[in-house]
């Protein structure tokens, strides 16, 4: 099978590893650290203003004096790339970072999977948009021509092994790497293009710019092999996002922590899982890094972990302003496909129903939220108790309706008194007596006979009589 490459090309990374996390749009700038520095990189409200790179931040600052201005940081980008490298698992396994602005991935054995190439780059497209990365994707059967597609601004598609060498050709040669030191040269010939290169005698170019800058262009070409360093996927998903400025309401970074949650997703599509035990960090600036820990029914979805996080973080007191978030998974488990089930979907009740607990759990506290199972004991406010909802398994309980009587989903809180006669009370008596008498060893002895009754809007009770012939209601049936 002929390989196919997509290169994912970030000319604003400089400026996106900082306003990602910011849902305003204001001007803003990256700035070289020289000691005359200048404009790298400007948002599009910026631009707007006449405010581009190669600018000096002097005349930046002359043209908005209010210019938002970071000072570039080469380390952020450099996570960055290995931040999309690691949401990117989840079309290819087989990935190649490319510094400073590319990432590289090998499609081919993808396309059937992701209905077909198109199908796939709408799905990159709009994953890098919702992680708030900006960038052209260029296809092509070598991934130094696609890169090299891709940094020219062509978003090209070249899936054909015929006849891509001829656009290929009129990419400027200044994008080779190996011509970077040979510019003036190559321009003194009147070479500007892959295509002028290649027109020169061979041997004659060779000893006079070098059998690199050769080679580079035989391996865009396909002439070569093209062997790229593979990306090292590891086995827990760890992001983080700086934000453009201090927060200190918890509302105010849903929009950032969103980022962090759909690279998280993407990893956990490419391992087949989900997340179990997810933890969150909150960097303040002068206090230590609020740490929020969800339990989750194993999952990947990114509505459910975002819905399970706003409930969480809406309780948590903030001691300090927050300058950045960290997500770290630290529990994930395969998410295997259920047997048994013809029609597809017949999880789904289950599936919202451990969604909506987990919900309750983070607006709540765990201590709030309990499941409810029966245990060993005729006295009916003793036969149940309850557990923590995070059981992985709770008692099955079948009901037998040949066991005995049947039971009241209901009971009062205490029994209540309706003195020494049920037809006084106007209840009428449709079953029993059923004897309940126990509880000796303990204490607490009880001697009942129970009835089912009804009143005169037809409800049914369940009523008891005591041992000295007074009468109480002690649940309601359904």
């Amino acid at each position: 099978m002929n390989s196919l490459w997509v290169c994912l090309h970030f000319p604003d990374l400089p400026l996106s590893v900082f306003e990602r996390g910011d849902a305003r749009r204001r001007p803003a700038v990256v700035s070289s650290a020289s000691h005359r520095p200048d404009v790298v990189a400007a948002n599009g409200a910026a631009r707007m203003r006449g405010i581009v790179p190669g600018l000096s931040i002097a005349a930046a600052l002359a043209l908005d004096a209010e210019i938002r201005i970071y000072l570039r940081d080469e380390r952020a980008e450099a996570a960055a790339l290995e931040s999309i490298a690691l949401w990117a698992v989840q079309w290819t396994p087989t990935i190649s970072i490319e510094p400073p602005v590319c990432v590289l991935l090998e499609v081919s054995g993808a396309l059937n999977y992701f209905g077909g190439l198109g199908k796939l780059l709408e799905g990159i497209d709009s994953g890098l948009e919702a992680m708030g990365f900006a960038g052209t994707l260029a296809v092509a059967p070598t991934p130094g021509a696609a890169s090299l597609f891709a940094r020219a601004g062509e978003a090209v598609i070249l899936e054909q092994k015929e006849g891509w060498e001829l656009r290929l050709d009129a990419i400027a040669v200044r994008l080779l790497i190996n011509a970077q030191t040979l510019l003036d040269s190559l321009g003194g010939v009147g070479v500007k293009t892959l295509g002028d290169v290649c027109a020169l005698p061979r041997d004659g170019a060779a000893r006079r710019f070098g059998q690199r800058l050769l080679d580079e262009i035989d391996r865009a070409r396909s002439k070569l092999p093209d062997p790229r360093p593979l990306f090292t996927v590891p086995e827990r998903y760890h992001g983080q996002i700086e934000l453009p400025a201090p927060v200190d309401q918890t509302e105010a970074l849903l929009f950032a922590v969103r980022r962090l949650v759909v690279e998280l997703s993407g990893f956990l599509n490419g391992h087949g899982a989900g997340v179990s035990r997810l933890r969150c960090y909150l960097v303040h600036e002068d206090a230590p890094p609020t740490s929020v820990v969800l339990g989750l029914h194993c999952t990947r979805q990114i509505e459910h972990i975002m819905n399970v996080l706003r409930e969480r973080l809406a309780r948590e007191p903030l001691p300090d302003r927050v300058e950045a978030i960290r997500l770290v998974s630290e529990e994930i488990a395969p998410l295997t496909a259920r047997e048994g089930d013809f029609f597809p979907g017949a999880d789904k009740d289950s599936e919202a129903g451990a969604q909506l607990i987990e919900r309750l759990r983070a607006r709540l506290g765990d201590a709030a939220v309990h499941a409810i199972a029966c245990q060993a004991d005729h006295r009916p406010e003793r036969a149940w108790t309850r557990i923590p909802v995070s059981s992985k398994k709770t008692p099955s309980q079948k009901k037998d309706k040949s066991a005995g009587p049947s039971r009241p989903l209901w009971l009062l809180s205490s029994p209540r008194s309706i003195g020494s006669d049920p037809a006084v009370a106007e209840l009428k008596l449709k079953s029993g007596p059923e004897r309940i008498e126990t509880g000796w060893w303990d204490g607490d002895d009880v001697g009942r006979d129970y009835f089912v009754g009804c009143n005169a809007r037809g409800e049914e009770l369940w009523l008891y009589r005591d041992r000295r012939g007074g009468w109480f209601v002690h649940g309601v049936f359904a």
